[in-house]
């Protein structure tokens, strides 16, 4: 009889106002989940980046099969515009869920509404495939093989990030609309440029606030200019 095969999904980065968001997917069977147990993975937000590095690379050697799929913030932008962020999200996650092909799914849920996500998911799953799935909040700290993909997910996305920095030559910290260094980066790039670059998710409200703030003020400074 076959091994039950089991999925993990989570995402990293989905609240950043710079740079993708990143959904990764990890598949185990029976004896691959308890390896994971056996190395210590947990949630990716209560590690250092250094044990997480250690873990995903693990983590890549026990799993049958993992993906992940980094999210550009256009594409990020397109479906807040139209009220879609979790439906990209869950369109995302079940385009993984077919490539790895568990028999079942756990998923870390960003509904508010666990079961709909779920269905959500599952809507983008072809009804032969007859996957489970299982959408939960705070999955990345209930089920190890979740904690593998936040880990994946986390690495993946942080890699990015400092991909970005280098290209830049800017140090933005984190990317969340939390950081000040990234509020400051924000400043300064529209200051000079009149508008965001690519990498910058410009429906965050964030965004828009500092759009909105620096843009006025250059309203009144050609009124002021003009009038003189």
């Amino acid at each position: 009889m076959r091994e039950l095969r089991i999925a993990g999904l989570d995402e990293a980065g989905r609240g950043c106002v710079i740079g993708p968001m990143a959904i990764a997917g990890v598949l185990v069977d029976e004896d691959g989940l308890a390896r994971l147990v056996e190395i210590g993975v947990r949630d990716s937000k209560t590690l250092e980046p250094e044990a997480r590095e250690r873990l995903a690379e693990q983590i890549k050697s026990i799993a049958l099969a993992y993906r992940v799929v980094l999210v550009e913030p256009r594409e990020i932008d397109r479906a807040v515009a139209t009220g879609g962020l979790n439906k990209l999200e869950a369109r995302v996650m079940a385009s993984i869920i077919r490539e790895l092909g568990p028999d079942v799914a756990y998923v870390d849920a960003s509904d508010v509404l666990e079961g709909r996500f779920a269905l959500v998911i599952s809507s983008f799953l072809p009804p032969e495939h007859g996957v489970q799935v299982v959408a939960e909040h705070k999955a990345d700290a209930k089920y190890p093989v979740v904690s593998a993909a936040s880990i994946l997910a986390k690495v993946e996305r942080d890699k990015a990030i400092s991909r970005l920095k280098a290209e830049l030559g800017v140090d933005f910290g984190s990317g969340y609309p939390t950081d000040p260094r990234t509020i400051g980066f924000l400043r300064s790039w529209y200051e000079e440029h009149a508008s965001f670059p690519p990498f910058v998710r410009r429906t965050w409200r964030t965004a828009r606030e500092i759009a909105l703030e620096l843009g006025a003020r250059r309203l009144d400074e050609w009124g002021e200019q003009g009038g003189k």
